[in-house]
């Protein structure tokens, strides 16, 4: 009969996930994590825009691309943390900038963490430490609760704690939150916390830790028309100013919005009713 702590050792042994073998980085440019278990499952192809076709961030592409440029050629660059109003293109300037840098021949990974696996970034980051490769580091729509914990693990991406940040990883995050908590979270733990400052700076400091700031504002009603005209000529889509005018304002007053994701929306409905396939 075997000893029982063999046993026990052994059923362990089964349960314990397998270690994520080394990921073969050459197979693609993009990559998205998963866990349970851990792996990292390449993209063949990004849903993203061309970059020429943001309109009303000129000064936010503009710092993003010098910044991710910096970091791809091997020199000192910033997290960046892309705030600000919905739909105006934080997360597709993101996937757009990566575009960017891969056309001037800069080899950049992109590797995409979703914000409720933040608390298994230091497996991930483990993994890409030992790489040779440069990654860029995404998480979309970050945000967090009043009980939410996960900020914590993010810092193991923004300080590093003991070892640091990996020299070849850099963080991007989108948030629609400055400060990626709301404003009557904040008056909450100020008005129920035995020391109100220390309550709310633990959390609202986070967002300090980003180098880069870039904020993101509702555009006017030419910049929302300016889109709407780009995507017209890059795919083609024949329409006179006046009727796309018209069409345009009335889709955007139907939806009580104007922004850069309402134009993709009103002219992916122009697009298919003129039998253009996008």
């Amino acid at each position: 009969m075997s000893d029982p702590m063999d046993r026990i050792a052994a059923a362990l042994e089964r349960m314990a996930p397998a270690p994520l073998k080394a990921p073969d980085f050459k197979v693609a440019d993009a990559f998205v994590w998963h866990v349970s278990p851990d792996r990292l499952e390449p993209v063949d192809q990004v849903n993203r825009v061309e970059i020429d076709l943001l309109i009303a961030i000129d000064r936010a592409r503009d710092i993003l691309l010098d910044n991710t440029r910096q970091f791809a050629r091997g020199l000192s660059a910033n997290n960046a943390l892309l705030w600000g109003s919905r739909g105006m293109g934080k997360s597709s300037l993101v996937k757009a900038a990566h575009a960017a840098i891969l056309a001037e021949g800069l080899p950049l990974k992109i590797v995409e963490i979703q914000r409720e696996d933040l608390p298994s970034v230091g497996r991930l980051l483990t993994h890409l430490r030992g790489a040779k490769e440069r990654f860029l580091l995404f998480c979309d729509d970050l945000s967090f609760s009043h009980d939410d914990q996960h900020y914590k693990s993010l810092k193991a991406v923004l300080d590093g704690g003991i070892e640091g940040r990996p020299e070849n990883v850099i963080f991007y995050a989108t948030s629609n939150r400055r400060h990626l908590m709301p404003r009557d979270m904040i008056e909450n733990e100020r008005s129920t916390a035995i020391s109100p400052s220390e309550a709310v700076e633990e959390k609202v400091s986070l967002s300090d830790r980003f180098g880069l700031w870039l904020g993101f504002h509702p555009c006017s009603q030419d910049e929302y028309l300016a889109m709407i005209r780009g995507y017209c000529d890059a795919h083609g889509v024949r329409i006179d100013d006046d009727r796309l005018r018209a069409e345009a304002i009335e889709w955007q007053a139907t939806r009580g919005a104007r922004s850069g994701r309402v134009a993709w929306q009103y002219f992916t409905d122009l697009a298919g009713r003129e039998g253009v396939t996008l």
